[in-house]
């Protein structure tokens, strides 16, 4: 599919999201419109690989026979359904009932079925226990089919997913079945539907373009330098990936096989479910990826919790956008944590640096670590100014990148990317001021593909720029006590121009004789019309 029809059908399920929502939350919404595409995809999925794995025994059905290929050979063949069934988890690592099939679904829908409703709950529930097993228990617990917000009584609520899934099938009946194209509408409707969440969709979504610029910083340095050709990443994280569009997008500047595993962790558990959704919906297999549900900060992830320092888990890469300022509970036992005894814990009042420390711990020697803060990190005082010193003379912070304001759903603030390196080689550190570089929006300013380009092309060849980019040595860092805010070392103002006297007295005297000659011109004309000159 192209990319012109991957964004016409974006914007054909949002039309219909748009549409039928009605007095509806958008975060409501979301929800179901979303397990709806997913359910599509993983139908789709599971009825390819049956076909394959059927052969020639696969049902061959006339396009006007409504009735679903899979279910006539359940229905004739259910001695043989167990070894299917367990040929399917082999390979594909999941179950689906006929009856639970997308296309079984929405034939329902189209003839406004009493029992849709009590056929998807069954089939969610089948999928989460039967199914994905454990890995993928709860998937579908956030979509509430008995909410009252659907409709007072069963019948409503029935009647409301009729309509609400005839749509969606509709919508995608003229669009290719290919996975990307399924991906790439599931990213469009979330940053759509965060574009009508304003301060909730924080919690849920980067704006590409903010997206763009840190994946292509975590993968710069995996590009041979003379074939350009991208070496393989063994592992990335993002410890509060929300719906995983940043590791998503990572992935696919490395390709798909391009690294060995991604890993996540989302404290909402809405969001964590549309991680797990989106990873799928983007080709990644249930093998490839770890979304973990907790909290960062207290850091209840067993896997990170490993005391032998030789089975710490370490990443190659690591992005990631958590929640700015961010009040926290900075117990004691928290002071003693691995994570931030040798720098010190964060304020309760803005725990930036508790998430900024959780991340660069589990960064490799040789990783690279951007991720997006407030600019309050750069200049605040007490614990903070402490943790930042350290961070800087220990020579760990390698970039500081100043974005536009009003770049976010969630808030109009500036926002900085720090990258950060346990074993950086310049003894200096690159200052980027592209907080002027933008293309104002009605709602959102807009960072273009040449803001983003030269942002990556400044911090890849460390370039400095008047008024734009520098590159800043420790002694002067010291001596502005680590102060990091960036008008200290990169000026914008632009200095007045000198006037040439004798240039602009030459224009003078032509603007008066332009005058002069007007004002004859003028008076001839008056004169032709035989009217009293002006003295």
């Amino acid at each position: 599919m192209t990319e012109q029809n991957q964004k016409q059908l974006g914007k054909t399920l949002w039309a219909i999201a748009d549409q039928l929502r009605g007095a509806m939350d958008a975060d409501d919404f979301r929800d179901y419109m979303l397990s709806f595409l997913f359910l599509r995809y993983l139908s789709d999925n599971y009825e390819a690989a049956a076909k394959k794995e059927l052969g020639a025994d696969y049902p061959k059905l006339e396009d006007e026979d409504r009735r679903v290929p899979l279910a006539v050979w359940y229905a004739d063949n259910l001695a043989d359904v167990p070894e299917l069934e367990k040929q399917m988890r082999r390979k594909v690592h999941y179950v689906i009932e006929p009856q639970h099939l997308w296309s079984s679904i929405a034939q329902m829908a189209r003839t406004q079925h009493a029992g849709l409703l009590n056929t998807l709950q069954e089939g969610f529930k089948y999928i989460e226990t039967e199914s994905f097993q454990s890995t993928f228990q709860g998937l579908f617990s956030e979509i509430d089919l008995a909410s009252p917000k659907l409709g007072k009584s069963y019948a409503e609520r029935n009647t409301k997913l009729c309509t609400i899934i005839q749509k969606i099938a509709d919508g995608l009946a003229g669009f290719s079945k290919e996975m990307d194209a399924l991906g790439d509408a599931y990213e469009y409707l979330i940053g759509q539907f965060a574009a009508g969440s304003g301060k909730k969709a924080g919690e849920f979504y980067t704006p590409q373009q903010i997206s763009d610029i840190l994946s292509t910083i975590v993968t710069l340095d995996s590009q041979e330098p003379k074939t350009g050709v991208r070496q393989r990443l063994e592992s990335v994280m993002d410890f509060a990936c929300g719906s995983g569009s940043l590791l998503l997008n990572v992935r696919k500047r490395m390709g798909p096989h391009g690294i060995g595993k991604i890993y996540g962790q989302e404290k909402n558990i809405t969001t964590y479910n549309l991680a797990r959704m989106n990873m799928l919906l983007h080709g990644v297999k249930d093998t490839e990826f770890e979304i973990f549900h907790g909290d960062t900060l207290t850091n209840d992830w067993d896997i990170l919790r490993e005391l032998n320092p030789a089975k710490k888990p370490a990443f190659d890469a690591i992005v990631a956008n958590p929640p700015f300022s961010y009040r926290w509970e900075p117990t004691d036992a928290l002071a003693d944590d691995v994570r931030f005894k040798n720098h010190g814990l964060a304020p309760k009042s803005a725990a930036d640096f508790a998430f900024l420390l959780h991340g660069f711990h589990f960064l490799k020697d040789e990783g690279v670590m951007a991720i997006i803060l407030p600019h309050g990190v750069l200049f605040r005082g007490g614990a903070e100014e402490r943790i930042r010193t350290k961070l800087l003379k220990d020579g760990h912070i390698d970039t500081v990148i100043g974005l536009p304001s009003n770049l976010f759903y969630s808030t109009g603030i500036p926002v900085c990317i720090l990258v950060l390196k346990k074993c950086k080689k310049p003894d200096d550190v690159l200052f980027i001021n592209a907080a002027e570089h933008f293309e104002k929006g009605k709602r959102q300013n807009q960072l273009t593909e040449a803001h983003i380009a030269k942002i990556i092309k400044t911090y890849q060849f460390r370039e400095e720029e008047a008024r734009y980019s520098r590159r800043v040595g420790m002694a002067e860092i010291e001596k502005n006590e680590f102060n990091l805010n960036i008008s200290r070392y990169i000026s914008t103002a632009v200095g007045e121009a000198e006037i040439d006297l004798a240039e602009t007295n030459r224009a003078l005297v032509e603007i008066e004789k332009a005058i002069t000659a007007a004002k004859q011109k003028h008076n001839g004309f008056l004169e032709e019309l035989g009217l009293n000159l002006l003295p």
